[in-house]
């Protein structure tokens, strides 16, 4: 079903295109609330007055795959207007009486499009130019055109690469507007909304707070609400949004298991207790998860051990808190995309929120979710708004597990704190040299690895320290950060020298794909 049936809209019909959430993204950063549904779910019923427009996304079908794409073609005749990407070009131009073939040439990567006619989607697409460089991704192209189409650009292997049917409001684009390899791809979004679709900016983080904290407020009216605090970025925004919209009837609780980051703990009840006011239950269980991971070496038993101690403690400390009617949860937009529920995906899988494994559904708890229709930078902007620090909402993405998966193999608390020691120095190393915010995710590793070195006189026999540091827009992919030489210098010295136990450092320098992010 559509999520929101009040704010007007951009709908997004998604056919299973690796892009598709960049297409939803784009759209919120040009002011205009996107919202995103599968070709399988999406129903005439669902089409209501305060959609303005409607893109369909690009995919890895073809249009002869009839049987494996469905959706009810009379939403196309409704008079909204509609803009085909790749795969809904191809859709598009089918449907109209057009003609869809194998591309004698496939276009994978950057291609130029050379400007054939004026239209309202490229108003200021081609500057003073005559071509634009895009980003293409396709097997199958338009062969012929329906009747009343327009050419508005080519490239060298589409001939119809930009359409246009003025009458019906139909505009198709066979490259991917939506990537930051497309140049200028940003505009043409941004003239299908408020040239074609002429819809008014409608979503801020102003605008976003309001109406989530009035609504919070009628959903829990007098009712309490527990909220599992670990002191990120979304938890932390779930945390004060609650604060502000029903103030004590919020209970948050804050699990210290051990495997966070120096000092965090403390950051963390001085901002939400001390600053913030709010009802914080702080549970200090270093001892119990230290003891439940003792001579545990595999990566999943780990997960899968603190994930359910973390519910069993949660639960214990939960259960002291009378009348509780709502748990609270910062399931994020892309983890509802993804989900089978919204999607119906046959390949995606249900995320675990806080990435520890999910809390209990025996809790017998309504869930409330007060984020799930934003994507993270969006969440850091109503941070921002909802008055929390800089640094809380800057912070750089830290796992379920923490430093248990950065350690690989078995966990001791010497090595625990010899790691947590070396992160810290190297994320202040990166705050020092003003790099922290051009990096997405960075931290350090304790490797089971013990190398030889000389120290002064002596011969050492200590770990090696692997350090992390990667740029992305959505962790989904990623690039190592190239630091200069005298930064890594700097960086290496001061912990080989600091910290006793490490006496050898090493940079990873792979790329997601193939590698990932974190170790295990």
């Amino acid at each position: 079903m559509i999520l929101d049936q009040h704010l007007n809209k951009i709908l997004i019909i998604d056919f299973g295109s690796q892009f598709t959430q960049l297409i939803a993204r784009r759209v919120r950063e040009l002011g205009v609330f996107s919202e995103i549904i599968s070709h399988k779910k999406i129903k005439l019923k669902h089409i209501n007055n305060s959609i303005k427009g409607i893109v369909l996304s690009g995919g890895p079908l073809n249009v002869y795959q009839i049987n494996k794409y469905s959706f009810d073609k009379k939403i196309l005749h409704l008079g909204i207007p509609v803009l085909g990407i790749c795969f809904g070009h191809q859709i598009l131009s089918k449907l109209n009486g057009g003609k869809v073939k194998q591309s004698k040439h496939r276009e994978f990567g950057l291609a130029n499009v050379y400007k054939k006619n004026n239209s309202l989607l490229t108003t200021n697409f081609f500057g003073n130019k005559k071509s634009k460089q895009v980003w293409m991704s396709h097997a199958d192209q338009v062969s012929k055109l329906p009747k009343n189409f327009k050419v508005i650009a080519s490239s060298t292997n589409s001939k119809f690469a930009i359409v246009e049917n003025k009458i019906k409001k139909y505009y198709g684009v066979q490259f991917h507007p939506e990537v930051t390899h497309t140049e200028n791809g940003k505009k043409l979004i941004s003239n299908f909304i408020f040239f074609i679709c002429k819809i008014r900016r409608n979503w801020s983080s102003k605008d976003q707070k309001n109406q989530l904290v009035k609504d919070m407020r009628k959903l829990i009216g007098s009712n309490k609400v527990i909220c599992a605090l670990s002191g990120g970025v979304d938890s932390s925004v779930v945390a004060q949004l609650l604060n502000k919209a029903i103030g004590k009837k919020l209970y948050c609780i804050f699990v210290n298991t051990g495997l966070l980051r120096k000092n965090e703990e403390v950051q963390v009840v001085q901002t939400f207790k001390k600053r913030l006011k709010i009802n914080l239950i702080y549970v200090n269980a270093e001892k119990e998860f230290l003891k439940k991971l003792k001579n545990i070496s595999d990566p999943e038993k780990k997960r899968k051990i603190i994930g359910n101690l973390f519910i069993k403690i949660f639960e214990r400390y939960a259960k002291k808190i009378k009348n509780v009617k709502f748990l609270a949860q910062g399931t994020l937009y892309p983890d509802l995309i993804e989900s089978r529920s919204v999607t119906g995906s046959q390949t995606s899988k249900i995320k675990s929120h806080h990435n520890v494994g999910g809390l209990p559904k025996k809790m017998n708890l309504k869930l409330v979710e007060p984020l799930k229709f934003l994507f993270k930078d969006e969440v850091r902007k109503l941070g921002l708004e909802l008055n929390l620090s800089k640094e809380t909402i800057s912070r750089h993405p830290f796992p379920g597990p923490g430093l248990a998966i950065r350690v690989p193999g078995i966990i001791t608390n010497e090595k625990i704190k010899i790691l947590k020691e070396a992160d810290d120095y190297f994320i202040q190393a990166l705050k020092d040299h003003g790099l922290y915010h051009k990096i997405w995710q960075a931290y350090a590793a304790l490797l089971p690895v013990k190398t030889v070195g000389v120290m002064g006189d002596n011969r050492t026999y200590e770990y090696l320290c692997l350090l992390r540091a990667i740029t992305s827009e959505d962790g989904m992919t990623a690039d190592y950060y190239e630091f200069k030489k005298s930064f890594m210098q700097t960086i290496s010295n001061k912990i080989v020298n600091s910290i006793r136990g490490i006496n050898r450092v090493v940079y990873d320098v792979t790329s997601k794909p193939p590698s990932t992010i974190e170790l295990e």
